[in-house]
């Protein structure tokens, strides 16, 4: 597995980038006391990223020198950002913090430490800055996919484009299960240490070989979560989840054959299904059975609920994350207060599925 890094500017706004064998960042470099020397900046482009980038700016320069300008300060912005940011120390070399030692293996324990609420004032700066540095990726990745549709790249190149902004969607969804996972106790502590270990190098470079596998998979749940027109009417989701099941891989099936009869994976796999969460299911399974009504329509839950809700997936993928955020936020607040209903999201019970997997 390998890397890349930035290793030099030109002043023609050219990025240089050298491959860096993974074994560098872990080993006796981070803990020994001895300076590696090398270079732990943000990941600004893949070599794949920085392919992409060139064809459409090829494209844009015989379609939109404007474009094509507007999009060359684009990236050397963001490039400057991630520069910016590389000036913090390094989460995986030693380092020296008012008279107290940082080594990748202190901050795993840090991690791993049970804390309630937010833990924001206990995270690196590096960390927090760099969340800032993918959202500006995301961002300019979506107006690409925009300009390489507007512009007439080939569907194909269009859609390498949009699987990359889905890729980095992602990988900012995943510093979120991260987190949840380090801080579920009921997960063994070596596993959380080794997911403790895979946020510090998403940390670090703002891209995570995890989330770069299993992508593929997620993106596939969610589209088949978009495309599905569930049927409001016993509220059970079987034919639902055997509409997903089909369309997906080997690691997905293996899940919900070894998981699914864990009440807390079965209720957050009724939250993602529905696009409700798990207060308005159960209002509404009693709503249905008082009024001995076998199935209704998407537009018919609101009225059923008394309030509005949103239970369609537009293709915008800002609407993916939101549904993400929204049962993440409701799975934290039902743990805190010791309420029924889902403690951990889908996604979380997937990437720890993962995790396990890997660990037997």
């Amino acid at each position: 597995m390998v890397y890349l890094r930035i290793v030099d500017t030109s002043q023609d706004n050219n990025l240089t980038f050298e491959t860096v064998d993974l074994s560098e960042f872990y080993g006796g470099a981070a803990d020994s006391g001895a300076d590696s020397g090398f270079s732990t900046n943000i990941i600004v482009l893949t070599e794949h990223e920085q392919t992409l980038i060139n064809m459409l700016l090829a494209h844009l320069m015989e379609k939109s020198m404007e474009t094509f300008d507007d999009l060359q300060t684009r990236i050397e912005n963001m490039r400057r950002l991630a520069e910016s940011i590389a000036y913090f120390p390094s989460l995986l070399q030693r380092q020296m913090i008012m008279g107290e030692e940082r080594t990748q293996t202190t901050l795993v324990e840090s991690l791993v430490k049970h804390l309630d609420g937010d833990k924001i004032l206990y995270l690196p700066s590096k960390a927090t800055l760099g969340k800032g540095f993918l959202i500006v990726k995301y961002h300019t990745f979506s107006s690409m996919c925009r300009l390489a549709e507007a512009f007439g790249l080939d569907a194909e190149d269009v859609k390498q484009f949009e699987d990359t902004t889905m890729g980095l969607l992602f990988t900012m969804m995943a510093e979120d299960v991260y987190l949840d996972l380090i801080n579920n106790t009921s997960i063994h502590i070596d596993i959380r240490r080794r997911i403790a270990k895979s946020l510090i190098v998403l940390w670090e470079h703002r891209w995570d070989q995890n989330i770069v596998d299993i992508a593929p998979v997620l993106r596939e749940v969610w589209e088949a979560r978009r495309t599905l027109a569930p049927a409001f009417g016993t509220m059970v989701g079987t034919s639902e989840l055997l509409l997903i099941s089909i369309q997906m891989g080997e690691s997905w099936n293996k899940f919900l054959k070894m998981r699914l009869a864990d009440k807390d994976v079965s209720q957050a796999m009724e939250e993602f299904l529905f696009g409700l969460s798990y207060e308005q299911i159960i209002k509404l399974k009693q709503n249905l059975r008082e009024r001995g009504v076998a199935a209704i329509g998407r537009d018919e839950i609101s009225a059923f609920l008394g309030q509005p809700v949103k239970i369609d997936l537009s293709s915008d993928l800002r609407d993916f994350y939101m549904s993400y955020s929204i049962r993440r936020d409701n799975a934290r607040a039902r743990k805190r207060l010791g309420l029924e209903g889902p403690h951990n999201t889908l996604e979380d019970h997937f990437l720890r599925f993962i995790f396990e997997e890997s660990k037997e």
